[in-house]
Order: structure tokens, then C-alpha cells, then sequence
């Protein structure tokens, strides 16, 4: 059932309808009035030092960064990659920042844009924001970008500007509503690193329950 199935049924149930322009207005008001609660101090830094920071983070976390100056650089550096690995296939996001890169000198490389599938190998998306506090992904799910890219594949990579970057996390909550305009994704996903697990005798398994690799395309932006 979805999200707005069981909006609905609570709205029937409460003998209500859909909410006024003034109402959601209110709720709006209401949530940025909220104070918010302790913020770390390690995230309230200037920008540059908060991508240095997310960096550092994300990199302890066992994701793999690469700094690229331009977008254009992707298909490049995806293609080289998964040619080391000997994988020949990337399922990718279908928005606009993606399928607009040439892949054309990418000739070891096959692209297709869908949503990923048991057995795909490697897929690549963008980010909706950077958490530097702990080096986290925010992403959300949209038309063009099924979340199913984000942990079915073995290796990830995901698309970020250094702009996208904020530091604690109550500022990607806060960029999100923003862009939205409290209308929020039905999925936002958060992504410190791959998957792993040490539930079996505390031995560390990557890839436990999603990708083995996170590669983070930072993006000179």
C-alpha cells in the first residue's frame, strides 16, 4: 500500500479531507518554528572544512572517493573502474544530469537506464545532499531515480557536488523541505558507506544486505 493510500484511509477515518492551502501553510510555520535540538559542534564549520570533513568521514566509513573537476569526467572514471573489475554493464538513474554525459568513449561499457534488477553488478546514481557530520548520502526516490539502484547491485556509484555538501543533518532535512516545499519523497535514504554486517561472530561482511563498494563521484561544483 502506498504512502497516499494510507494518508487517505486515515483522512477517511477522521471523516477529513485533503488539506487546505492554509493548513499545510500552518504545519510549515509550525515546523520552522520548532528550536532545533543539540547540533554536533564538528558540523557547524564553514564549507570548505565541512567537505574536508565529509570526506574524512566517509572515507573511515570504507566508501571510496573520487574528486573530479567536472561532471564530464564521470563516464571516464565509472568505465575505468568497472573495467578493472571486469564488469561491463551499468545500470544508471534516468535524470537529467546523468543522461545527458557522453559515455560514447566508454566502448568497454554497456549503459542502460531501469531499475536495478537481482544480479545487476553495478549501478550509478546522483545524491541529494552530503552530511558531513558523519559522511552520510542522502538520497530520495523520484521518478527517475528508483531506490531499488541504490541496494541491489554490488557496487554503487553515486554522484555528488561539493555545493550538496551541508553539515549536520537537521541542514538536509531542511535543504529537502526546502526543495519540495514540505511536500516530501516517499523514500529518502540515508548511505554511510557499503553494506556490511558483524551479527555472525562479530566477523565484518561487506555487501551484508546491500552494495560491497560505495564509490562517491565528488563533484567539483
Amino acid at each position: 500500500m502506498s504512502k497516499a493510500e494510507i494518508l487517505g484511509n486515515i483522512r477517511r477515518g477522521l471523516k477529513r479531507g485533503e488539506a487546505t492551502q492554509d493548513q499545510k501553510q500552518a504545519v510549515t510555520n509550525r515546523i520552522n518554528k520548532h528550536a532545533r535540538n543539540i547540533v554536533p559542534q564538528r558540523a557547524q564549520l564553514p564549507h570548505e572544512q565541512q567537505i574536508a570533513l565529509f570526506i574524512e568521514m566517509a572515507t573511515e566509513a570504507a566508501a571510496q572517493i573520487y574528486q573530479l573537476e567536472s561532471i564530464n569526467d564521470v563516464p571516464k572514471t565509472c568505465a575505468g573502474w568497472l573495467q578493472d573489475q571486469q564488469i561491463e554493464t551499468l545500470v544508471t538513474a534516468s535524470d537529467e544530469e546523468i543522461t545527458s554525459l557522453d559515455w560514447s568513449h566508454a566502448t568497454n561499457l554497456t549503459c542502460v537506464q531501469r531499475v536495478a534488477e537481482i544480479g545487476d553488478a553495478a549501478s550509478l546514481t546522483t545524491s541529494f545532499a552530503g552530511i558531513a557530520e558523519t559522511g552520510t548520502l542522502m538520497l530520495h526516490s523520484g521518478a527517475t531515480s528508483p531506490t531499488t539502484l541504490n541496494f541491489l547491485p554490488d557496487n554503487h556509484f553515486v554522484i555528488l557536488k561539493r555545493s550538496d555538501i551541508v553539515g549536520p543533518y537537521e541542514d538536509a532535512w531542511q535543504k529537502l523541505r526546502d526543495k519540495t516545499k514540505g511536500d516530501l519523497p516517499r523514500t529518502v535514504n540515508m548511505i554511510t558507506g557499503p553494506s556490511r554486517s558483524a551479527d555472525i561472530e562479530q566477523t565484518l561482511q561487506m555487501g551484508a544486505h546491500g552494495p560491497k563498494d560505495l564509490i562517491i563521484l565528488l563533484i567539483n561544483d
